[in-house]
């Protein structure tokens, strides 16, 4: 049976939601059969034919669900006056782009494109005609974010990032954690992909690429010297990629709501397993990688055979307290450190669209959010040495950039933010290890770098 909820009380909310053909626009757009106060009423996508057979597959999938809501007939629209019609009658609009959105017919919009130019002009326009946001879009968010959100304050709006993706769900674990008055040490998520140790085989497998791993199973415990074990493991995983652009831009749209940002810029990556993890990030006086105040990190999860998954989660460090509870917490399951300093409070899941009902059903409810400041940036630093004329452009499922690294810093005046330069092209030759600026750029999206530019100058921090 499905558990009744107060929220299904509401007036129906219209949702607009851009990059609606995408694995998350699809995982939200399934879960939205289960909510009918919250009507998927503009779908934005240019690919209008993709988005309709994929609301037919939908369609077929919840037809012997009593409790899915049948879903409105969808049509295409050229512009905004078409789109109206179509919901006045009761429809879903498809739209290819911005010029069939009726603004003024919407509650609530959920950006998900994720590319910045496009991102941040819907954002903008949806806030400009009273329409809250809940920003999928790690990409613009790290960019625009500070701007955008000081935009949706001054107008008595919302902007959020959606629940199901993990800065929103470290986000909601650190107010768990504020409120109950604990110390945070470190928080986190673990990478997209566990590594799979098969001790028989003697190989690590991520993502279905297995490498050759003799004597990893000699380093299944941290022993005495935990960074030692940490940096044994990383070499003998070497072989794999571990770390993607989408991590350090999740770690940053955290960063600029907590204050705290990285350890280290391109951040520590150590292979674990859950029950260490209180003892990895511990402070490094005490053994482990942390030496700020707290830090924001990510992990490689290591498990065997078998064992559960720590599906892309999040995690906090936190100081212990009275030594006898925590021990006592630790007889019940609890992830505590050997010497009983910290513990780890952690949530192995993110469920992606289904989850974000939850952030609509707030930005309704007009929830602020924390305040987004630009105290940390996602910069970008020359891989290599890069010529004159260079162009740069986001590709591939992680979002990155060839050529780039991306790292977490705070913000300088020689540095831009990583995704401005989608689009983007060198005026100057720069070297391997050199920040990369705004003025070493041309072809910048003119509303991105506004706002990027607009966001610095609030933080008092331009460049």
């Amino acid at each position: 049976m499905r558990l009744t909820s107060p929220a299904r009380d509401r007036a129906p909310l219209r949702c607009a939601l851009t990059g609606a053909r995408g694995g998350y626009g699809r995982s939200l757009l399934a879960q939205l059969a289960s909510t009918p106060e919250l009507l998927p009423s503009v779908l934005v996508d240019p690919d209008v034919e993709g988005v309709a057979a994929m609301l037919a597959e939908l369609a077929d999938g919840t037809r012997d669900d009593p409790s899915a809501a049948a879903r409105p007939g969808a049509e295409p629209a050229l512009d905004a006056a078409a789109a109206s019609a179509i919901l006045v009658s009761g429809g879903t609009v498809l739209a290819a782009g911005p010029d069939a959105v009726p603004w003024d017919d919407l509650d609530i919009l959920v950006e998900a494109s994720g590319k910045i130019g496009p991102g941040c002009a819907y954002a903008r326009q949806a806030l400009r005609h009273g329409v809250h946001v809940v920003m999928v879009s790690k990409e613009v968010d790290t960019v625009a974010g500070p701007a955008l959100a000081g935009l949706a304050a001054e107008a008595g709006l919302s902007y959020l990032p959606a629940d199901g993706d993990q800065p929103a769900n470290l986000l909601r674990l650190a107010d768990w954690v504020a409120a109950v008055g604990l110390d945070v040490v470190a928080m986190g998520k673990s990478a997209e992909h566990d590594l799979l140790l098969d001790p028989a085989a003697g190989t690590l497998t991520q993502d279905g690429v297995s490498i050759p791993a003799p004597g990893f199973t000699d380093l299944l415990t941290l022993g005495a010297d935990a960074p030692a074990t940490l940096a044994s493991r990383a070499a003998l995983a070497a072989g794999l990629k571990r770390s993607a652009a989408a991590d350090p831009c999740e770690m940053t749209v955290v960063a600029q709501r907590l204050g705290i940002g990285a350890d280290v810029e391109q951040m520590h990556y150590p292979i674990a397993r859950i029950d260490e993890l209180a003892d990895v990030y511990a402070r490094r006086e005490h053994g482990g990688l942390i030496g700020s105040e707290a830090a924001l990190d990510v992990f490689s999860a290591l498990r065997l055979p078998g064992e559960a998954s720590f599906a892309g989660g999040v995690f906090a460090i936190v100081r212990t307290g009275d030594p006898a509870t925590w021990e006592l917490l630790r007889e019940k399951g609890h992830v505590i450190s050997r010497d009983g300093r910290y513990a780890c409070l952690y949530w192995p899941y993110h469920l992606m669209g289904v989850e974000t009902p939850l952030t609509l059903h707030a930005a309704a409810d007009g929830r602020p959010g924390r305040a987004v400041r630009a105290s940390t940036i996602l910069a970008a630093r020359a891989a290599r040495d890069l010529d004159a004329g260079t162009e740069f452009h986001v590709a591939g499922h992680h979002h990155e950039i060839d050529g780039v690294d991306p790292v977490m810093i705070a913000p300088v005046p020689e540095a831009t933010a990583f995704y401005l330069l989608d689009g983007a092209r060198l005026r100057r030759p720069v070297r391997a290890g050199e920040l990369i600026g705004a003025q070493d750029l041309e072809g910048l999206d003119p509303l991105a770098h506004e706002l990027h530019r607009a966001g610095r100058e609030d933080a008092g921090t331009a460049g």
